[in-house]
């Protein structure tokens, strides 16, 4: 039987959602460079989601097999460090995580001179490193519209290379904005990185040690936009966000602009409230996948109709999250229809429920996005410990809202 948290609606919020987690885009990131640097620098503000806490412990780990449960960002950035490192390990997770490819990522590192075996399906986790021979090329060709995470893996260990590394995206480039966020914290760690076009160059050289603090996780943050969008009245604060930051997902508050909610930064914190909305809502989620269960929920419960490109990567996550989408926001009388391969239409709710109950699919995301939904009706949310994930104080967090919270 699931556990399930009970949200009892509440139509305003004021208050500061103190527990917001730092992000771990940011953080694994900065833990995997800090290592390749000799891990001597001090990394402040590191979140304790389950993601993070994770790739701390594992990026140092003597064991031979390292278990990522369901954190593709870890497979993916550990499975170039262990390459280029040499060192001998066995990568495995949970059942929805062998069933992630990597094989892009795996070719790419066998070319450079990695020796990587596969220990089930041909390209799928389980797999393991067994060493890095001398480089046989430096320039590498891939695809930009897959995973950003296959490509912020290879630029990370580019340094190390003893010809330095050139790749060359092919194609349309997906979440642009995480790749620029891998050259940004490489160049905090001393190295050169340079994109120009679709090429990223990087010379061989050697990263330094340098004190880092991760920021707010913009992810994390995108929940209380939908509070506030949803709610009658709210004015919410979120601590240690930047409008200038490198997160792709600070897009939300272009988005949320067009439902309701107004972004401004006052005495260090960013503050929320409502203001007017629009009828229709039109956004590519190319750069910011992340956003869109977030956006699709509130558009249904706002009678926001939606035009969304740039979803495709969302097949490929925690679950297919398109349709799971599907299947919770009938639940609401809202749909996501797919129009082609390329192109989604959001129907909004004809008519909102008193109460509903959504399905979770082992997906963080699934719950925060339809939790908000507290503010115009009663929701449960099946399997809330998922949020672990990336923001394991949420539920605390809304409880401090005076939203009446309670779990079975």
């Amino acid at each position: 039987m699931n556990s399930i948290i009970r949200l009892k609606r509440t139509t305003v919020l004021n208050g500061t959602a103190s527990l917001l987690p730092a992000s771990k885009s940011i953080a694994n990131r900065a833990l995997i460079i800090n290592a390749l640097a000799g891990n001597t620098a001090t990394l402040h503000n590191l979140s304790d989601a389950n993601d993070t806490q994770l790739m701390l412990r594992l990026v140092g780990s003597p064991e031979k097999t390292i278990d990522v449960e369901d954190a593709g960002t870890t497979m993916r950035f550990l499975t170039a460090f262990f390459a280029v490192t040499g060192k001998n390990k066995v990568l495995t997770g949970t059942d929805r995580m062998m069933e992630r490819p990597i094989a892009l990522l795996v070719d790419a590192l066998r070319e450079l001179g990695a020796t990587i075996n596969y220990l089930g399906k041909e390209g799928y986790p389980p797999h393991e490193t067994l060493g890095f021979s001398n480089q046989r090329i430096s320039t590498i060709r891939i695809r930009g519209d897959v995973s950003s995470q296959y490509i912020s893996a290879l630029m990370m260990i580019g340094p190390l290379l003893p010809q330095g590394l050139t790749l060359e995206l092919t194609g349309r480039i997906g979440s642009r904005p995480y790749i620029d966020m891998t050259g940004a914290i490489m160049k905090h760690f001393g190295v050169q990185c340079t994109m120009s076009g679709n090429v990223v160059t990087i010379p061989h050289q050697a990263y330094k040690s340098a004190d880092f603090t991760v920021e707010s996780d913009w992810s994390a943050a995108s929940y209380w936009f939908s509070f506030a969008s949803l709610a009658e009245r709210a004015t919410i604060q979120l601590p240690r966000l930047s409008l200038e930051s490198l997160q792709g997902d600070s897009a939300v508050v272009n988005i949320m602009k067009s439902l309701g909610v107004t972004a401004s930064m006052k005495d260090g914190l960013l503050n929320l409230t409502k203001t007017s909305d629009l009828s229709e809502l039109k956004w590519d989620f190319t750069h910011c996948p992340d956003l869109a269960q977030t956006i699709a929920v509130v558009c249904a419960a706002r009678g926001v109709k939606g035009h969304f490109t740039g979803l495709e990567s969302l097949r490929i996550k925690e679950t297919d999250r398109i349709a799971a989408l599907q299947n919770e926001l009938r639940k609401i009388n809202a749909d996501l229809v797919e129009n082609n391969s390329e192109s989604w239409t959001l129907i909004p709710s004809s008519k909102l429920p008193a109460t509903a109950r959504f399905a979770t699919y082992k997906d963080h995301r699934m719950a925060m996005a339809f939790a908000p939904l507290a503010a115009i009706m009663d929701v449960d949310i099946e399997s809330p410990e998922v949020v672990r994930k990336s923001y394991p104080n949420f539920w605390n967090d809304i409880a401090s809202f005076g939203v009446p919270v309670a779990s079975e």
